[in-house]
């Protein structure tokens, strides 16, 4: 049973669709397949969990589009959230 999504196959990350407990499979599907990893830590209802590596510096991606950087490097399975993870803004100013 899917217990997580992931909108977009360049996505870095699936949302929780219902509560998981750290160790729980996590299930998704990614372009159509089933995948599974294992949760890190519990992750909270609508919260991301990477589910591959990311690297310190890396763009966070959900739903095809980059959210934020990773401030460390976070593991499949690990929770995507505040604590490790940095938003950034585009400079949409025209440059002179």
């Amino acid at each position: 049973m899917l217990n997580a999504m992931m909108i977009d196959g360049k996505d870095n990350v699936a949302v929780a669709i219902e509560p998981i407990t750290k160790g729980e499979t996590v299930t998704y599907l990614c372009d159509g397949e089933e995948k599974q990893l294992t949760a890190r830590a519990d992750i909270t209802i609508y919260h991301k969990l990477a589910v591959r590596k990311i690297a310190a510096g890396e763009p966070v991606v959900k739903y095809g589009e980059h959210i934020g950087v990773a401030m460390c490097d976070i593991e499949v399975g690990d929770h995507v959230h505040v604590h490790n993870v940095e938003g950034h803004r585009e400079n949409l100013e025209e440059k002179e």
